[in-house]
């Protein structure tokens, strides 16, 4: 490893022969520069905050700052040779001068891969060439530094310098990987850092604020619609106080990395060796020739150990929980499901709902005192992710939120026990196995926006689900047909049930689980953003892409949302940096689905038009696939949400609706004044209405049975109103029972009458 520090004595000759190579240096690079860099360069200099820091233990280091007694020196590598990379796949050619003046670089080949560093286990990556400890050496530091966070938003706007930028909308705050524009791309948010210029003499820095053994860099170009910008090569720089700079070398000559050859697939290139230092510059010397000086990036390093700096040993996040903090694929999910359940197999019970288009078995798990039945009176409750492949942080806070509560409850926490013991909960983990394992594949940092999104039959399944809002809406629309479509349990439509139509099998066999069980309440996990979304997530106006559209129970849903985003570490914290474009803090971390972006076919509108079931989307973090490093702190900023999520399917009212002999009717109907949405009893006749405090006029009907009203009061603390039914036959439906039970078939009023005129006809003759 290369560490940039002062060597403690050197002989004179030596250090006058630096000093005076420096000074050159410097006097060239500053005739080179145009007079405005030169200005912007001077003011970053004035304007940074110097950074002093102390070696760790494991490390060498001083900063390049003059100490007394000691001549300024520049620094001098390490004498062991670094290790030898063989050729990449690819040799860039000299690139042809053109009008916009593209610089003309002959560039040697670089290691450019596009893997993510864990893979190495798999030793399916070539290796660098040297001895047996190089090779130890340099797998240890592909797989243990992670990405420094410009993606998850842990480097900061004010750690992002720019040479020069094109507009503030194309600052290097949003130079960061996987950074979306807005639809406008406008001046505010869109997707890449773009220099003011195309000239080799513009760079992107990243200060680490701390030293750091950088050991990659992974690149992608603008986000947009409309324009093709970015840098096919680059150097990299790395310095200790922004004064001073150190490029990489291959050899004797700056080693010039291979960049991309499109917008959106991330390039990751490795250092030849691991460089510590505070600061990392990249510096593009060749871009798309019909494009700008477009980047996108993630710096890989590891931080330093550093006890004095209090900054960053008060934001340092840890948990205390044991849980597998890692990436599970299909055969370590289920090998993890069987770990929990053997665990606590009183609890739990390992399911599958169906098969994915490859074949993989959707499994689930469910917690309760009672798995594998539903008990009257106890509402279900599930959660759902992996619906989108690449979004894989739900998928691993399911995993560890079974391993949790298993824990917790063999402990005896008083407050999982509850929710176990009260409540049927459902996992479900990974709703597309074959998506998952297309992202696992090429890792967290190179699988790009949407590798793995969709199923292996390409459909999005989140948006896969019948359109029922259209049906019930036009039906509004036409109020003299009103009566045939209700406001809840709405059929799904013939052609959508043909197997002609465009329906994922994953699809389906969700439908078929969230018809086979009470749901009350459930979230789906997803990635990308940091908001909670409720339906309805389509808008009700033609040509409109984003209009609210609240349900009949909006101000349920907006409870539900902000229980999940008030309890979460950031969703709701007014000074954390959007993701991408939009800021949801005027709604503290909600927001209605509609006015997001119009989605049709949506699993929350589904759910609550088709099922008993309240739906949300919780989007968890703005990365979709975070570094495994980064799971503690994922699960510690979710793990309280998660809970109080779960218990608010126990907030309203429930109970049983009977008839006189104390039987329970199922599908009856219960029904609030003034909300216009209905659901109706489970199969032994209980019910679970979520509603906020309040007083409520509550009526319960079946067919065949007369209705019965009741109020119903809705208290602050947590726990449903116990709220019961008993309605009797209608005299009707009385007759019909008796003279079905001797087998005799009711005689209808209209054909009594007919028979009755023709017999009085009879007797007048």
């Amino acid at each position: 490893m290369i560490s940039l520090s002062k060597k403690g004595s050197c002989s004179s000759q030596l250090c006058l022969a630096l000093c005076a190579f420096g000074l050159a240096l410097l006097e060239d690079l500053s005739q080179a520069l145009p007079v405005e860099d030169q200005d912007y360069y001077l003011q970053e200099i004035i304007n940074r905050d110097h950074y002093y820091s102390y070696p760790g233990p494991d490390e060498e280091f001083s900063p390049f700052t003059e100490q007394p007694g000691q001549e300024e020196t520049a620094p001098v590598a390490e004498t062991e040779e670094p290790p030898r990379f063989r050729p990449g796949k690819k040799e860039l050619k000299q690139k042809k001068g053109n009008k916009k003046e593209k610089s003309i670089l002959e560039i040697p080949p670089a290691k450019n891969g596009n893997k993510k560093g864990e893979k190495n286990k798999k030793g399916n990556e070539k290796m660098p060439d040297g001895d047996y400890e190089s090779r130890r050496a340099y797998e240890d530091v592909r797989e243990s530094c992670p990405p420094l966070g410009l993606e998850t938003l842990k480097i900061t706007d004010f750690q992002l310098h720019a040479s020069t930028v094109k507009r503030y909308g194309l600052g290097a705050h949003r130079g960061r990987l996987n950074i979306q524009a807005g639809v406008n791309e406008n001046d505010f948010y869109d997707g890449a850092w773009c220099a003011g210029r195309n000239d080799p003499y513009q760079w992107i820095e990243v200060d680490a604020r701390r030293l750091t053994k950088f050991t990659g860099i992974i690149t992608q170009g603008r986000n947009s619609l409309w324009l093709s910008d970015w840098v096919t090569s680059y150097k990299v720089m790395v310095s200790n106080d922004s004064h001073a700079w150190i490029t990489v070398k291959n050899g004797s000559g700056d080693m010039i990395f291979e960049g991309n050859s499109e917008k959106e697939i991330p390039v990751l290139n490795e250092l030849p060796v691991p460089i510590v230092a505070r600061y990392i510059r990249i510096n593009p010397r060749s871009w798309y020739e019909e494009g700008s000086i477009c980047m996108r990036l993630e710096i890989l390093g590891c931080p330093l150990p550093d006890p004095n700096n209090y900054y960053h040993r008060r934001n340092e996040m840890t948990t205390t929980d044991d849980l597998d903090f890692k990436h599970h694929n299909y055969k370590e999910m289920r090998q993890l499901m069987k770990v929990v359940n053997e665990m606590c197999p009183n609890i739990t019970r390992i399911y599958n709902i169906g098969k994915s288009h490859q074949g993989l078995k959707l499994y689930a798990v469910e917690i309760s005192d009672n798995p594998g039945e539903h008990e009257v009176g106890e509402p279900e409750f599930r959660y759902i992710a992996g619906a989108h492949g690449n979004e894989v942080l739900g998928r691993e806070l399911m995993l560890l939120l079974m391993q949790f509560m298993c824990q917790e409850y063999l402990a005896g926490n008083p407050r999982i026990t509850h929710l176990i013991e009260d409540t049927r909960i459902h996992l479900l983990p990974s709703v597309n196995p074959d998506g998952y394992e297309m992202a696992y594949e090429v890792g967290s940092e190179l699988g790009g926006w949407s590798l793995g999104r969709w199923t292996q039959d390409g459909i999005d399944i989140n948006n896969n689900f019948p359109d029922l809002n259209t049906m019930l809406w036009e039906a509004e629309d036409r109020k003299r047909f009103q009566r045939k479509v209700p406001n809840h349990h709405i059929p799904i439509p013939e052609w959508y049930l043909s197997e002609n139509a465009t329906v994922a099998v994953e699809t389906r066999a969700v439908i078929a689980w969230m018809e086979k069980n009470p749901f009350v309440l459930g979230g789906n996990l997803q990635g990308g953003e940091l908001v909670v979304a409720y339906p309805y997530d389509m808008v009700r106006s033609t040509w409109k892409t984003q209009e609210h559209t609240p349900t009949p129970d909006d101000h349920v849903f907006r409870w539900l949302a902000y229980s999940y985003a008030s309890t979460h570490r950031l969703m709701t914290d007014a000074r954390r940096r959007v993701c991408h474009t939009e800021d949801f803090q005027k709604e503290d971390g909600t927001v209605n689905g509609a006015s997001w972006h119009t989605v049709a076919g949506s699993i929350n509108d589904f759910s609550y038009l088709h099922t008993n079931c309240f739906e949300l989307s919780i989007y968890i973090g703005c990365d979709k696939y975070p570094h495994e490093s980064d799971l503690p702190e994922e699960w510690e900023n979710n793990r309280e949400s998660l809970i109080v999520f779960m218990e608010q399917v126990h907030r309203g009212i429930k109970g049983m609706v009977r008839d006189l002999s104390g039987k329970g009717i199922p599908n009856a109907i219960i029904s609030v004044e003034g909300v216009n949405h209905d659901i109706r009893t489970a199969s032994d006749g209980d019910y679970w209405r979520l509603l906020n405090p309040g007083e409520y006029v509550v009526t319960a009907k079946a067919e065949g049975y007369t209705s019965s009203t009741k109020n119903c009061a809705v208290g602050y603390d947590m726990g449903a109103t116990q709220c019961d039914f008993t309605i009797s036959k209608t005299n009707l439906a009385r007759i019909k029972e008796i003279m079905e039970k001797f087998g005799k078939q009711p005689i209808s009023l209209s054909i009594r009458r007919r028979r009755q005129r023709a017999r009085q006809r009879r007797q007048r003759r």
